[in-house]
């Protein structure tokens, strides 16, 4: 299992309309007032876009941050949260091939591999 992180790419996007928000409870005075946001915290766009080009891959459609490609004899697993990504799976060659996209796409950081739980 290998996580990365999405570089920046997102961060601070511009909005293309308005959208207002409530302001947080516990706010030091609160009001009936909102707040008009201007910028993305972060943008849901990479858990939408990762399988525009990355073909083979499904999304089930009650999770759209699941994303799998699965054969006869292999299966692929990518999971996105925000600008984590998660990928697993039993064929190495596309496990590479899906990092090296994500990164042409992105621009990712390689994070390493998850070490695996042992229960004793």
């Amino acid at each position: 299992m290998y996580q990365l992180d999405v570089n920046n790419a997102f961060l601070h996007r511009e909005l293309d309309e308005e959208v207002y928000m409530q302001t947080p409870k516990g706010d030091i005075k609160p009001s009936n007032k909102v707040c008009r946001l201007r910028k993305f915290l972060y943008d849901h766009g990479l858990a939408n876009s990762k399988t525009s080009f990355v073909f083979r891959y499904c999304q089930p459609k009650n999770d759209y941050s699941l994303s799998l490609n699965k054969s006869s004899a292999h299966l692929t697993i990518i999971a996105v949260y925000v600008d984590n990504i998660l990928i697993t799976g039993s064929d190495y060659a596309e496990i590479q091939h899906v990092k090296h996209c994500l990164n042409t796409k992105f621009g990712i950081k390689h994070l390493g591999t998850l070490p695996l739980l042992s229960w004793t």
